[in-house]
């Protein structure tokens, strides 16, 4: 039998709820196993439920999804979290992403983007909607420095950074290049802090935008 990969809605539309409920709960190996209508009551379905993902709306009353993200994120810093909201705001991206989400979509996506994310996300990717790259392009920018930054790191950084832009996880890279997944997770925590960027999606943008896609 398939394993299911499990997902918590919260939204506070119940229409928007009930239809990717029943979308996602026809795939084989995905299961929706609980849903909620603000962040206070997705925190504690969180905590109870345990999901493997997390489906986050940004705008809802009570506690928006931002302050839901840092809340969830501070309970417990492993959470599968995947922004899907209207909201093409550059500031709305750059903090989610910041604040450790694992990817960041739009609702008008299509359904095969969306299952292919999630399926992203589970295997310990990170993702983006298409038209939300530029925005980050935009945001770390900088020509005068890009060159000195990625000069700054060793030729093993450098090489982990070229993986990935290749949206694979920690384990993955680690098996090809025969180290420790311990090993490969200190090496991406110190070209971030070089990079001065916050994530994992941060460094494959730079890496990607400056054209540091290749291995020394």
């Amino acid at each position: 039998m398939k394993i299911k990969i499990t997902i918590l809605l919260i939204d506070d539309h119940s229409l928007f709820r009930s239809g990717l409920k029943f979308l996602l709960n026809n795939q084989e190996d995905i299961k929706v196993i609980g849903e909620a209508q603000n962040g206070p009551e997705g925190i504690k379905l969180a905590q109870s439920l345990q999901p493997d993902i997390i489906l986050l709306d940004l705008d809802m009353p009570r506690m928006d999804g931002k302050e839901t993200l840092q809340r969830l994120l501070n309970l417990n810093p492993d959470l599968n979290i995947l922004i899907l909201t209207i909201s093409e705001d550059n500031e709305d991206l750059i903090q989610c992403i910041s604040m450790g989400a694992k990817g960041y979509l739009l609702k008008n996506i299509n359904t095969d983007f969306l299952l292919d994310s999630i399926h992203k996300v589970y295997n310990g990717n990170n993702i983006l909607s298409p038209t939300m790259i530029s925005t980050l392009f935009d945001q770390f920018r900088s020509k005068e420095k890009e060159e000195d930054l990625y000069n700054s790191l060793t030729p093993r950084e450098k090489e982990i950074l070229a993986w990935l832009t290749k949206g694979i996880s920690n384990k993955e890279i680690a098996r090809f290049l025969n180290v420790s997944e311990s090993t490969i997770k200190l090496h991406v925590q110190n070209l971030l802090k070089k990079l001065n960027l916050h994530s994992r999606v941060q460094a494959a943008v730079f890496a990607l935008e400056h054209g540091f896609t290749k291995a020394p």
